[in-house]
């Protein structure tokens, strides 16, 4: 598609998430001209599909400090951007534009519409009211510059050219919705160093027949460590997800971190405690009352009674126990294996799922190379960067679009009028 290649915008944003589209936004609020390229045919792809479609929009902690723990050493640097834009700004921006907020388990906060998209028609009115020129299916191939200056944004047949640009094209989680990580090779290119992305807020895989067996299974509460050459390495308890390739859910996503660094060494075994608050006394007792109440019957006919709703027979495939046993016939020592499985069930760790199914990747610009009050480059003199593009490390929880509201937001903001 052919373009007027002879304007010269105030402000050029690559990259049509929720950074692009908040930095572009913000910019236009401002009265100065600005063109987004996005290279799918629509804005928002990867935050349309954010929290299983309900958009984890921010965490609910409104006391900054302790917000700021959650983005480990990048806690100093976000200072000055959290306190331009921070999570009480969130809640004004979104819900001043007709879009009420809720908040649920820790601190999560989403959009009460429960819909992604409603977060993405927001931001697509916001930059509409600023009368940001879109352009959509637009594939940067590469950028020219001048020494510390960049000229123009390149497809192959056009030449995109601003005063000022801003890079907000995400990083390598989620592919299939365009985050393929163009802007770290581009930032590259610029001289600019760009920590190695890995896969970071990610499911894990495991070997094991019976967790596979449980695809779909939630155990709402549990506890879950993790061990290297038989040495605890850490505990985690909560919410997990069984799937068809290994654990999932927020307690195992924001384990993967660590568990990275542990794989480093040699391979991970886990057990997970099914009954974290019951002791193992206390445990047998509970079930010699099921097995009393119900001599007659057989143990696959009070499995939800004994093992956490529909483990069951999974867990039991670890035993050696017949589901057909009648539970009076269970032995003393056959009761002990039950309690001592559910309290240490065994798995063994093959490693972290791809980018494909991470919901953040760590890696990116070193933030030394960073302003940390504006989001422009040190290195470029008309260049800003915004978001996943950051070299940030953070947990789920709505803890990464805050980030890109708030570095959208300040990119924005930082463009010099005139």
């Amino acid at each position: 598609m052919s373009f007027n290649t002879d304007r010269i915008w105030d402000v050029i944003v690559i990259g049509g998430g929720p950074s692009g589209m908040m930095a572009a936004g913000r910019a236009a609020e401002r009265g100065l001209s600005v063109l987004l390229l996005e290279k799918n045919k629509s804005l928002g792809d990867k935050l349309n599909i954010t929290g299983g479609g309900r958009c984890n929009i921010t965490n609910a902690e409104m006391d900054r400090n302790a917000l700021l723990k959650n983005y480990g050493d990048a806690k100093d640097f976000l200072f000055s951007p959290f306190s331009q834009f921070g999570v009480k700004d969130t809640f004004s921006f979104f819900e001043s534009r007709g879009l009420p907020l809720i908040i649920e388990a820790r601190k999560r906060a989403f959009p009460a519409s429960q819909k992604a998209v409603d977060v993405t028609k927001v931001m697509e009115r916001y930059i509409a009211d600023g009368r940001v020129t879109v352009k959509k299916g637009v594939k940067i191939t590469n950028i020219t510059t001048n020494k510390k200056i960049i000229l123009s944004a390149n497809t192959s047949s056009d030449k995109f050219k601003a005063r000022y640009f801003i890079l907000a094209t995400g990083g390598l989680s989620r592919p299939e919705t365009g985050s393929t990580g163009d802007g770290f090779s581009w930032l590259r290119e610029l001289k600019h160093t760009v920590d190695v992305p890995s896969p970071d807020i990610v499911p894990i895989s495991v070997e094991d027949k019976w967790v596979k067996d449980l695809s779909g299974i939630t155990m709402s509460f549990m506890k879950i460590s993790f061990y290297l050459d038989g040495v605890k390495q850490f505990s985690k308890t909560g919410e997990i997800l069984f799937t068809h390739f290994g654990l999932s859910g927020p307690l195992i996503m924001n384990s993967a971190k660590d568990i990275k660094k542990v794989l480093r060494a040699g391979t991970i075994t886990a057990l997970i405690d099914a009954y974290p608050d019951t002791d193992q006394s206390a445990l047998e007792k509970h079930i010699i009352k099921v097995f009393n109440n119900n001599k007659n019957k057989n143990l696959k006919n009070i499995l939800d009674e004994i093992t956490p709703l529909g483990t069951g027979e999974a867990i039991f495939s670890l035993l050696t126990i017949p589901l057909e046993t009648k539970t009076h016939s269970v032995t003393k020592e056959q009761r002990k294996q039950i309690v001592h499985l559910l309290k240490a069930l065994p798995l063994t760790v093959t490693g972290l799922m791809g980018f494909d199914r991470a919901v953040v990747s760590d890696g990116g610009v070193d933030l030394k190379e960073i302003d940390t009050k504006t989001m422009k480059s040190r290195l470029i003199d008309n260049l800003y960067i915004t978001g996943d593009l950051l070299n940030i490390s953070r947990p789920s929880g709505g803890f990464s679009l805050q980030l890109c509201w708030t570095t959208g937001f300040v990119a924005g903001n930082s463009i010099p009028i005139g």
